[in-house]
């Protein structure tokens, strides 16, 4: 049972939007807070426990996840699952890959990101071996997933608690173009059933020129963007997400 959280503030008390929504329920249900740097948990200066609720960036949690002998859970952005919900083509590749196959013209467009937690650039479309100045400096044996270039009418970011669908909220194309939200819900059926559920996520899913609902990827719920969701549904899903990540504390 949580007892206490540790709030990530950016210094002089200045919090994210994320951070914000959390503390405004955990505030009303009468959870203490505690604000933290993210230097004090590279440090390890906070007193966590398996009563501690972490809130923050990416680093930060990763940082407060090993602390806690917990594992990183590794990425899942495209689950085996849900495969055919993407309609279009998704694989696994390497920037070396990418960069020859650019290089040759063995390729067109190409949609390449990062496959592991630690982004060494931002997601991108790759036209040319020209484009490759986006991810100067990095390794080419840096893990990529990689798509096919479609065209998103409008995306909208679905979160999940237990998996109930809590919020929908659009984040990029015309608001006026909806999903189809009993694709939404036989996806989670599907994540349920092959075991890659988690407590708490969310699905990005949007809206393609062909009138298609498909999914823009999987988020893990432990570091996760907020859009339009409330305070209350928000900490659920953040809250969920880290109760089931101490569950496997060792």
């Amino acid at each position: 049972m949580i007892s206490i959280a540790f709030i990530q503030e950016q210094g002089n008390g200045k919090l994210r939007t994320e951070e914000r929504l959390v503390v405004a329920e955990l505030q009303r249900i009468g959870i203490p807070i505690t604000y933290y740097t993210e230097k004090r948990i590279r440090r390890r200066q906070l007193p966590l426990n398996d009563r501690s609720l972490v809130v923050g960036d990416m680093p930060c949690i990763l940082g407060a996840l090993k602390q806690l002998a917990i594992p990183a859970p590794a990425p899942n952005d495209y689950p085996a699952s849900l495969s055919e919900f993407l309609h279009r083509r998704v694989w696994k590749s390497t920037l070396g890959a990418l960069e020859f196959a650019l290089r040759d013209g063995e390729c067109r467009s190409t949609f390449a990101k990062p496959a592991m937690r630690c982004k060494r650039f931002t997601g991108c479309v790759f036209d040319a071996e020209s484009d490759l100045y986006r991810v100067y400096g990095v390794s080419r044996q840096e893990e990529l997933w990689c798509a096919e270039v479609v065209n998103w009418s409008s995306e909208y970011r679905v979160y999940i608690v237990n998996s109930e669908i809590r919020s929908v909220d659009w984040y990029a194309g015309d608001r006026e173009i909806s999903i189809d939200l009993s694709e939404v819900r036989r996806a989670i059926v599907a994540l349920d059933k092959a075991g890659e559920s988690l407590a708490g996520y969310a699905l990005d899913f949007g809206v393609l020129a062909s009138g298609a609902t498909a999914l823009v990827e999987m988020n893990d719920g432990f570091a996760l963007g907020a859009y339009q969701i409330d305070s209350k549904n928000y900490t659920d899903l953040i809250w969920a997400r880290w109760e089931e990540l101490l569950s496997n504390r060792k």
